[in-house]
């Protein structure tokens, strides 16, 4: 039940951050003449009648980099599309059909995914008939004709976004989830030699799936009589040591691996350092808020010599953003521990699936409010009217307040661990986002949220 995502595309220069912003209300991305100036997705949720997504936007399809970072953006790209429900194809009304418009359209041609073709820069109606010579492309029913400059018809592309959003899931699944854990780590952590000690675990079967040659491995068993695919991937290499196609989709597999995976279990060898290659890992592992647990692997050689409490010490020292993520020590030679922690992925996972209902999330939201009111900005105390979750794996709160700027990263840390810590989501991720809302004078605080919905 992932919140849909709504991803921006388009050849450079033809305005896609500036649609962000327009849609978002604010100034997130960086707008400027020069193209290229987009290099990472930025993300933001939206709600606009009744219905939660995500808008999404990306670098310019067809760049060339000035720091020779194109086929990361490439990447950045091809990401944002595989996770796309609905892509807006924004072109330049005033500067008319180019060959680049003209190849960004063939690409989306083989995709399978709605898509609304939005003429930015068409600042009145004396521009339309302009718009419509994008009809040609082939793309799309309709060209939605917008000018974020004037802020023209915002509303129509927002009311046509609504309707290509697929259909809201049902809230009970009609049968349990395959759990997909993805074993990640640095070359000869261990990884492989574990993924033999599932097969060899008691109660389980096991067949092996290959994919193609771009694509991981998944091995499918059954613990207990539950589904799981363990997604065996490649070693992690440091990007300067990447040389050849095989080891660059070696790399990508093991990043593809982590995006699909509902739990990751990240592979340590006992006796290594941690790695700038892990913090690489950890590193993506945490921006795509995954359910992470630490796998101290070999620990059978180092059990005598080093205590459990030293490593667990080193491991958030060097990973504080992740302290929320379990540790655990195995040895996958001889299967030490390793029922016990596919059994405690098991436990984030069901964490990561679990919904919140909006008068519990409101109680909590209240004391944690009480104990540490936001601090004072610019001579007022903001207000938080209300929360709601809008999606889980991950769980994505929502909250509605009269000034979301007002809300430093330590305050937004401290009510992220106090969601942690109160309510059923102690080993994962949260993504919080803070919304404004302007009926100031129908909920004056939280409290008057909690006791309407009591």
């Amino acid at each position: 039940m992932a919140i849909p995502q709504v991803v921006i595309l388009g050849r450079p220069n033809v305005g896609k951050s500036s649609l962000f912003n327009w849609l978002s209300g604010k100034r997130l991305a960086i707008v400027d003449d020069v193209a290229g100036v987009t290099r990472d997705r930025m993300s933001f949720p939206l709600e606009y009648e009744d219905r939660h997504f995500e808008i999404i936007d990306t670098g310019g399809i067809g760049i060339n980099d000035i720091d020779d970072l194109s086929e990361e953006i490439e990447e950045q790209i091809a990401l944002a599309l595989d996770f796309a429900d609905l892509v807006l194809f924004v072109v330049d009304t005033r500067s008319g059909v180019s060959p680049l418009d003209q190849e960004v359209a063939r690409r989306l041609r083989a995709v399978k995914k709605p898509i609304v073709v939005v003429a930015n820069k068409t600042d009145d109606s004396g521009f339309d008939a302009l718009a419509d010579e994008f009809f040609e492309l082939g793309i799309g029913k309709e060209i939605i004709k917008v000018s974020t400059l004037q802020n023209r018809n915002q509303y129509l592309l927002l009311d046509a976004i609504v309707e290509n959003l697929p259909e809201p899931e049902e809230e009970a699944l009609p049968t349990e989830p395959t759990m997909k854990i993805a074993i990640v780590g640095r070359r000869n952590v261990g990884k492989s030699t574990f993924t033999n000690a599932l097969a060899e675990t008691e109660r389980m079967i096991v067949s092996a799936v290959a994919g193609t040659t771009r694509d991981s491995v998944d091995v499918r068993f059954i613990v207990d009589g539950k589904p799981i695919i363990a997604i065996d991937t490649p070693g992690f290499r440091k990007r300067k040591s990447v040389k050849t196609d095989i080891e660059f989709y070696s790399t990508h597999r093991a990043n593809r691996s982590i995006r699909r995976a509902d739990v990751v279990l990240m592979f340590f060898d006992a006796q290594e350092e941690i790695s700038k290659v892990d913090k690489q890992l950890c590193n993506y592992i945490n921006e795509n808020h995954k359910p992470c647990i630490f796998v101290v692997n070999k620990w059978d050689l180092l059990k005598d010599k080093t205590p459990t409490q030293g490593w667990s010490d080193y491991i958030h020292d060097t990973f504080p953003t992740m302290s929320h993520a379990p540790i655990l020590f195995i040895t996958a030679q001889d299967g030490k521990n390793v029922k016990k922690l596919i059994n405690h992925a098991q436990m984030l996972f069901k964490q990561a699936l679990l919904r919140v209902s909006t008068g519990v999330l409101n109680r909590v939201l209240g004391y944690a409010l009480k104990i540490n009111p936001p601090p004072i900005f610019r001579g007022r105390r903001p207000k938080i009217y209300y929360a709601t979750q809008v999606a889980s794996q991950p769980p994505t709160i929502v909250l509605f307040t009269n000034y979301p700027d007002a809300f430093s990263p330590s305050y937004r840390r401290f009510l992220i661990g106090f969601f942690r810590d109160q309510l059923d989501f102690g080993e994962i991720p949260i993504r919080l986002f803070f919304e404004k809302r302007g009926h100031d004078d129908t909920r004056d605080d939280v409290a008057e949220a909690v006791k309407k919905q009591k």
